[in-house]
């Protein structure tokens, strides 16, 4: 059943929970569970990077990554488009993206699919070419603003506002199923819906995305999370982080990192972790630890609401990257509404 819920809360959750776990592993992103262990035993707070973080070395305590930049992107993409976005103009952001970072000096630049297929949109191959090699999980990283916008109860309007998103870059089963299943979790959450019910819906939705982009083989999506939640259903919180680590995999592929959030979120609503213990484990798994922690940030936050986020750590994450989401999830919400 549906609760009446603030959807306004809900939704700067989900966005604001994205870029906390985000700031939770930015420190840890891309080092295995062994240097984690010697470098911070584990994450509990928002933390700095060492001088030798092979993706963000030095970044200040709380700094958000590509996954957050990417989804305001998105967010801002969908506003100018009236909730459409069109496969050019995401290209073109996420070149411009690119260059801002490179002159920089970051080292934080495109995922390999979303690399691969800006290439060969430069090369004159069209959007539905360029996506056909996308399996990562980028699109699923910077999804969550399309499930704030997009209405899940109109699954099959839902579902092709989750391609058009993801076509230009991840134009794959994999690549698509996998976002779908993040983007109907937030939108779940939003709708009122529990945790464990937002869940099922990200499985049931997944296998429905299933139907769309190049098929690509690998272990499908939706019955990959149904896997994850059976398989960790016993394990102790002692227990959780290595066998996610061990046997679901915490690397960028879509089947890896976006079913380890799903695992973490289930746990969640079983009741064994809080929302925010959660992001930590995620922060600590090892492996693509950022964008697993955006995702389960994602997920958590638009189906319990800004109430599981420590307040100061959110306010610490908006100062660092002078980060204000209010008025995206405004409009975001007013083309929901639309």
């Amino acid at each position: 059943m549906t609760a009446l819920i603030d959807t306004r809360d809900h939704a700067l959750a989900a966005f604001y929970g994205l870029a906390l776990g985000d700031a939770l592993g930015m420190p840890t992103q891309s080092l295995s569970r062994e240097q984690i262990k010697q470098r911070f035993d584990r994450i509990t707070t928002l933390t700095a990077a060492d001088a030798d973080q092979p993706i963000a070395p030095n970044m200040a305590a709380g700094s958000i990554t590509d996954d957050t930049e990417q989804a305001v992107l998105v967010a801002e993409l969908l506003i100018a488009g009236g909730g459409l976005i069109r496969p050019s103009d995401l290209a073109q952001s996420l070149i411009d993206w690119e260059a801002v970072m490179q002159a920089k000096g970051s080292q934080d630049l495109l995922g390999p699919s979303t690399k691969r297929a800006i290439e060969m949109i430069l090369a004159g191959h069209s959007p539905e070419e360029a996506g056909r090699f996308g399996t990562t999980n980028g699109a699923a990283m910077r999804i969550t603003p399309v499930g704030i916008a997009a209405n899940v109860a109109d699954e099959q309007q839902f579902v092709e506002s989750v391609v058009q998103a993801c076509q230009v870059t991840h134009n794959t089963t994999l690549g698509i199923s996998s976002a779908a299943a993040v983007a109907a979790v937030v939108s779940a959450g939003i709708n009122g819906l529990g945790l464990n019910e937002a869940l099922a819906v990200g499985a049931r939705i997944a296998e429905r995305a299933e139907r769309h982009g190049h098929w690509i083989a690998g272990g499908k999506i939706s019955a990959r999370i149904v896997w994850a939640k059976q398989l960790c259903a016993k394990s102790s919180n002692t227990q959780l982080p290595d066998l996610i680590y061990d046997v679901i995999g915490t690397s960028v592929a879509s089947q890896e990192s976006v079913i380890a959030a799903f695992a973490l979120a289930h746990q969640v609503a079983s009741g064994q972790l809080s929302a925010f213990d959660a992001l930590c484990m995620a922060a600590s798994l090892g492996g693509d630890t950022d964008t697993i922690a955006a995702i389960l940030g994602a997920m958590l936050g638009a189906c319990q609401g800004m109430g599981v986020w420590p307040a100061d750590l959110i306010e610490q994450v908006q100062t660092v990257n002078r980060l204000e989401l209010s008025t995206l999830v405004e409009h975001l919400l007013s083309l929901r509404a639309a």
